[in-house]
């Protein structure tokens, strides 16, 4: 630090070790390294352990492809997969590379990359991503990039540049020291001048440099991590505790974190005189065997509504369209406005207004006759707005939306929250705008879920991650993590983090008073150094039991 410039607690513990050594006192000189240790220690428990999110994040891809060539399906690791070459994807298979699909439709889950909420449609044409999985159908994907240069190994990528640029924190009893020190070499330097007498400045150097000063930031934040791990809160290291206490900007991501991430059933509509819950007992029968997330959406509103769901007696995947299946003797398609347009020709504009709202409609036919309309959606956590009123209450300034999910789905939860929002957005868009904020000398929260948000969780001053419907691999890429995906969690932890710096704060400013008084007394010759160094055990005392104010829960 010396040969740095830079001034730490570390410094004056050293300063006093050496007066003690300067002038003999070897116990004095021992029991200032002992409390440093013990404080280092301390420090060492509560620091963030090092990251494994790029490791996870490798985990997630395939590591093999079934590549067809000339008719033939033969195996080869992913990443020697050519530009042009033909993957083959079977149902519920993960993607291993980027491409264009050119044979097959199926439903693809991109929510984890893109931030998508809904599944995409795939078919011909369309455009596919390694790390996503497909459902209800096969692909023939043409390899367009594979590996490392795939938009997979560009999220890995930037993880990995994310952890190896943030700098350290500093910490308070670092910049408290800073200033402390020349006021106490100055009065050490006048002693000597004045009395003659080095016992005298050394007991100066030896009482002032308290390793109290070491104790004050870890014992606090051993405190506070306790107390949080008790509300079900993961916080890696007391540093950020520090940052969190001073942020000012809040980044959010929508899809699993501000929404549940799974569609809900919002209303059904009948075109043909049908009752609702009628309408929703044959979709729920229709889809009996699927395994798309609406399908899902659809059974679990049947089941809430106590209706009864009959099994097919005929049942058939249509993949990237919906289902079909025979119940009772009626054929009922279940599925996009794609088998809608198909099997009768029905296009309302209604209908075509709520999609583009950002709503998924699920269409009901029965024999070759559209009969409902089902609305999906995203639903927002219910305890979301009242946890942002009270961020907002603890001083933040800037609270923004960002996701890659579309702009229709975007502008509905920012318009219900009251809040600004960016959609569509790549992870490195993501990590430009964190990295933009914090040029500005902003310190900023990023609050994420899934693996397309671990590079900005990774590069903001902290990264929260929504643990219990998060990513593995969000959960490590941030700092701290919530074991429930309860909103109320947030600004929890950052009145945690106010009150762990304001117990700090007052361990620092107790230490220092204590410390006036102490060289006040060595000055005149009144405490000599061995009596100084047992002095010290005063202020530790007293740091102990304001610290333990913070295990109290409020």
């Amino acid at each position: 630090a010396a040969l740095n410039r830079t001034v730490l607690s570390h410094t004056l513990m050293t300063v006093g070790v050496l007066a003690a050594v300067v002038v003999g006192e070897w116990a004095t000189a021992l029991v200032v390294v002992f409390f440093m240790r013990v404080g280092d220690y301390i420090e060492a428990y509560t620091t963030a352990r090092a990251g494994s999110a790029v490791r996870r994040l490798a985990l997630l891809a395939p590591q093999t492809a079934r590549v067809e060539e000339a008719g033939i399906e033969f195996e080869v690791r992913a990443e020697q997969v050519e530009p042009g070459d033909v993957v083959i994807v079977r149902p519920g298979e993960i993607i291993p590379v980027d491409g264009l699909v050119v044979g097959g439709r199926a439903w693809v889950d991109q929510s984890k990359i893109t931030g998508e909420s809904s599944l995409v449609e795939a078919g011909p044409g369309a455009e596919v991503f390694a790390a996503t999985a497909a459902h209800q159908g096969a692909l023939r994907v043409q390899a367009s990039r594979s590996g490392d240069h795939t938009a997979f190994g560009q999220v890995i990528r930037l993880v990995e540049e994310a952890e190896a640029n943030r700098g350290d924190i500093e910490r308070a009893a670092d910049r408290f020291s800073a200033y402390f020190l020349p006021v106490v070499a100055a009065v050490a330097g006048l002693t000597i001048l004045i009395s003659r007498d080095p016992l005298a400045a050394s007991a100066v150097l030896v009482v002032a440099c308290s390793c109290a000063f070491t104790l004050a930031t870890p014992m606090a934040m051993l405190a506070a991590i306790g107390t949080g791990a008790r509300q079900g809160l993961v916080i890696k290291g007391g540093k950020y505790l520090e940052s969190l206490a001073e942020a000012d900007v809040l980044l959010i991501d929508k899809t699993g974190t501000l929404t549940l991430g799974r569609p809900k059933i919002t209303s059904i509509r009948s075109l043909n005189g049908l009752e609702e819950n009628e309408i929703l007992a044959l979709a729920a029968s229709a889809e009996r065997y699927a395994e798309h997330p609406l399908a899902q959406a659809v059974r679990q509103e049947a089941v809430e509504r106590s209706l009864i769901v009959e099994l097919p007696d005929q049942f058939e995947a249509l993949p990237g369209v919906g289902v079909r299946a025979t119940v009772g003797g009626r054929v009922l398609q279940v599925g996009s406005r794609r088998l809608i347009a198909e099997a009768s020709g029905y296009i309302d504009p209604v209908d075509m207004r709520a999609q583009d709202g950002g709503d998924t409609l699920v269409y009901v036919i029965q024999d070759g006759q559209a009969i409902g309309v089902l609305t999906a959606r995203d639903t927002l956590r219910h305890e979301v707005p009242g946890a942002l009123d009270a961020i907002r209450a603890l001083g933040f300034e800037t609270i923004e939306l960002l996701t890659g999910d579309l702009e229709p789905s975007a502008a509905r939860v920012a318009e219900a929250l009251s809040i600004p929002y960016r959609a569509e957005l790549t992870p490195q868009e993501k990590i430009d705008i964190v990295r933009e904020y914090q040029s500005k000398g902003k310190r900023v929260v990023m609050v994420g879920d899934g693996v397309n948000d671990a590079p900005a969780l990774a590069q903001a001053d902290v990264g929260i991650a929504m643990g219990a419907a998060g990513s593995d691999v969000a959960v490590e890429a941030a700092h701290i993590a919530l074991m429930t995906d309860d909103w109320r969690l947030v600004p929890e932890v950052l009145r945690i983090a106010k009150r762990t710096m304001g117990v700090v704060r007052g361990n620092l400013w107790f230490t220092a008073i204590y410390n006036v008084v102490g060289i006040s007394l060595a000055a005149f010759g009144v405490l000599p150094p061995g009596l100084a160094a047992a002095a010290q055990s005063i202020p530790d005392l007293g740091i102990l039991g304001n610290s333990s104010r913070l295990l109290r829960s409020n």
